[in-house]
């Protein structure tokens, strides 16, 4: 396969997989072709590209930013802004997770905390029900919060080794 056929497949491939982590399929194509590019590129590198918008790449642009996925490059003496991806597949995995549980994970566990202090009867079958549903789903959220920060803060190295032992 072509490199240019081989890279037109990845960013297809990497926006799909995108939709799956939280991140529409513009953006997941944009940070896709930054990881695979060797030197930094412009906005309007990505517009010709991936043959998009000049707001659907500046909007999406800042977004990978805020996500930590993709950083601003000063290159001298261009005037264009220039953007570029992290290449550590390890860092980009914990920055996505990172990113998912800040957007999805603590606000289920706080909403959790509300409902868990429901009025009415304790001993009321519905109220009984709902509490003790309420309750395991917070259980469940608090254990795999404790997971993802142990993810987060592993050694890559430290965390496949772990992986292989467990599988062995």
């Amino acid at each position: 396969m072509k490199l240019a056929d081989a890279k037109k497949q990845f960013i297809a491939s990497w926006g799909a997989f995108g939709t799956h982590w939280g991140i529409n399929r513009t953006m997941a194509q944009i940070h896709a072709l930054l990881l695979v590019s060797a030197d930094p590129l412009s906005q309007d590198d990505l517009m010709l590209e991936l043959s998009i918008s000049r707001g659907n790449a500046n909007m999406n642009i800042r977004e990978l930013i805020d996500w930590g996925l993709v950083d601003r490059v000063i290159i001298p003496g261009e005037r264009k802004e220039y953007f570029s991806a992290e290449k550590d597949i390890w860092k980009v995995a914990t920055q996505i997770v990172k990113e998912r549980k800040k957007r999805e994970l603590n606000p289920m566990m706080k909403l959790l905390d509300q409902l868990e202090d429901v009025d009415g009867d304790k001993k009321d079958k519905h109220v009984k029900q709902f509490t003790d549903t309420v309750t395991s789903i917070k259980r469940f959220g608090t254990q795999a919060d404790k997971m993802l920060d142990v993810l987060v803060k592993a050694d890559e190295n430290w965390f496949v080794g772990s992986l292989m032992k467990f599988f062995k």
